[in-house]
């Protein structure tokens, strides 16, 4: 009994092909990871005007404070973090730390942490559109440099 014979591949669109390609390859892993719930705090820094500029200090070392520190500090600035995705705690404070970092900052108060509008979704025909608010938690914090050794 005879077996089926050789597989043949059309040259031109690949049809009849066992192996994937590799751009095919890289495609499904990008879009895996996309859908593995990659979530990240964006941050926003706004320097105060006229304040005292530093040279950015190290993130691993910028405290992260609930209340004003009772030591005598500067006020630097704030650092606005804003989720994608539903990041975690761990996630706000590192950025909350990079961003006061790049001022310079000690430490980093946190002033405001409460859930706002972030965005707007639209749906539906043109004709009908319906307007949903997208929810999301804002946390801002004050970055502050000790005054004094």
């Amino acid at each position: 009994m005879l077996g089926p014979g050789p597989r043949r591949v059309n040259p031109v669109s690949g049809a009849g092909r066992s192996a994937r390609s590799p751009a095919r390859t890289i495609v499904l892993a990008v879009s895996l990871l996309l859908l593995a719930g990659c979530s990240f705090v964006n941050t926003r820094i706004q320097p105060y005007l006229g304040g005292p500029t530093f040279p950015p200090s190290d993130p691993t070392k910028v405290e992260i404070l609930r209340a004003q520190p009772t030591r005598p500090h500067e006020r630097l600035g704030e650092v606005f973090a804003e989720p994608s995705g539903d990041p975690t705690a761990a996630q706000y404070e590192q950025a909350l730390r990079e961003g006061a970092a790049k001022m310079g900052a000690d430490a980093v108060v946190v002033v405001y942490d409460r859930m706002q509008v972030v965005g707007t979704m639209v749906t539906g025909p043109w004709w009908a559109p319906e307007a949903s608010p997208i929810v999301g938690r804002v946390v801002v914090g004050l970055a502050i440099r000790y005054a004094g050794p």
